[in-house]
C-alpha cells in the first residue's frame, strides 16, 4: 500500500482494444488478455465508466 492506501501495484497505463473477426481483444498491463463478445465489451466498458465515475469521487472526497 501507499500513503494513500491505494495499492502499489495499481496501474495508471490504459488497456488497449481492438475488434477482430467479430471479438473484441482487450491487452492491459502485464499481459492481461481478455477475449469477448461485442455484448459483453460493451456491458465491460458501462462498467469500468461508471467504476471510474464512483472511484473519482472517492479521491474528491479524501
Amino acid at each position: 500500500m501507499t500513503s494513500r492506501g491505494v495499492p502499489s501495484h495499481v496501474h495508471d497505463d490504459a488497456g488497449q482494444a481492438t475488434a477482430e473477426q467479430g471479438i473484441v481483444m482487450l491487452d492491459g498491463p502485464n499481459g492481461v488478455a481478455v477475449a469477448m463478445t461485442p455484448g459483453a465489451a460493451r456491458q465491460t466498458g458501462n462498467e469500468l465508466l461508471a467504476a471510474a465515475v464512483r472511484a473519482e469521487a472517492q479521491l474528491g472526497d479524501a
